[in-house]
């Protein structure tokens, strides 16, 4: 399951956070608690391991290793049982200087489920479970083509990432001079398998070993895509990946957006859709009940404070002070927040209109 951007803007800004400290020595304590194990297993080993750390010969490491075990599993006994998917929690003394004292602990129940038991000492916290939930791993193969060109593309979370183009050699429709008509015919149909050959073979190069790949969409103007997908220009591995074939009226980077765009229904779970989907209801109340969304900072703080937004919309490139300040106040009044990329053109949209937008839950004047 990939996680929504508010999930990621949350995730991101607690990492940051703990990345800021370092331990004078092997003193900072990171606890990663797998979904579905016995929470209490884990605070007895930690009990054991505050005797063990007794034998640590630096007075002031010992002090702070036993220290932060202690407030540890204090925290951790405040939970019933082990989260759904699992918990992280970071202990230690992350006072500035050498000697003074300022212990304090985290912990965290991640939108995706923890699968490894961790225990560990160190100068820093472990964060590098945390950091891969962060990553996008599952990718859709984009192939965008007509009867003269090609583009081959992914598509990463919200990112199109062209990998390759090609130019076919079909002639133009008007023959050259002195050539039979059926002749003509003829080299068009070669150079077109040619081109479907090549095409189908930069495909395998692309998609047939590619990891996380959860399948490939193809489309294009006119009948050439399904010529190309229905003829045996495609290895039979290749073409089992193929989830849906689109009609396009455009190709080229032009194309691949289209794609992308017309291909919501199959990537109805993937959060670009979501993402296209609140922005594109936003813009359409705009253009017909103007009166039922805002936009800018001001006038929608405004709106939130009176309780009548009912989505708050803010672009991930709005300050992270003002990010906070904003979910506040939707906290109060039971606004639902989205955190919107600067990955889609509707993305974009938002941060051109001030980054803050909303749609209301009535039409205000």
């Amino acid at each position: 399951m990939s996680l929504t951007e508010k999930q990621k803007h949350d995730l991101k800004k607690f990492i940051k956070e703990l990345e800021l400290y370092r331990g004078s020595h092997t003193e900072l304590v990171s606890v990663y608690i797998p979904a579905g194990y016995d929470i209490n297993k884990v605070i007895n080993q930690l009990e054991q391991e505050k005797g063990t750390a007794t034998n640590i010969k630096s007075t002031s490491t010992r002090k702070n290793v036993i220290a932060a075990l202690e407030r540890m599993t204090q925290h951790l006994r405040l939970f019933k049982q082990t989260p759904e998917n699992g918990l992280a929690a970071f202990s230690g003394n992350v006072a500035e200087r050498e000697g003074q004292e300022d212990f304090k602990v985290w912990s965290i129940e991640p939108a995706q489920p923890i699968k490894t038991r961790i225990y560990r000492c160190d100068k820093e916290f472990q964060l590098d479970i945390l950091r891969e939930m962060l990553e996008v791993r599952d990718v859709y193969g984009l192939v965008v083509m007509d009867r003269r060109d090609a583009i081959i593309a992914l598509l990463r979370g919200k990112t199109i990432l062209p990998l390759l183009k090609t130019h076919s050699h079909v002639p133009g429709k008007q023959k050259a001079g002195g050539q039979s008509a059926q002749r003509f015919a003829r080299l068009r149909e070669g150079a077109a398998k040619d081109h479907y050959k090549k095409v189908g073979e930069y495909m395998k190069e692309q998609f047939l070993t590619m990891n996380y790949l959860k399948g490939i969409i193809v489309g294009g103007p006119g009948p050439t895509k399904y010529d190309f997908v229905d003829g045996n220009y495609i290895t039979n591995e290749v073409k089992k990946k193929i989830i849906a074939i689109k009609d396009l009226s455009y190709t080229e980077e032009f194309g691949l957006q289209e794609l992308v765009d017309k291909s919501q229904d199959v990537l109805a779970d993937e959060e670009i859709a979501e993402e296209k989907k609140i922005m594109g209801k936003f813009f359409e109340i705009l253009s017909t009940q103007p009166g039922k969304v805002s936009y800018g900072e001001a006038e929608v703080m405004q709106n939130l404070k009176n309780g009548v937004v009912d989505i708050l919309l803010l672009s991930e490139a709005l300050d992270e002070i003002k990010i906070e300040e904003f979910e506040k106040e939707a906290k109060k009044v039971s606004t639902e927040v989205r955190i919107i990329s600067t990955e889609t053109r509707e993305g974009v949209q938002l941060r051109e209109i001030g980054k803050v937008a909303a749609i209301l839950r009535y039409e205000v004047s």
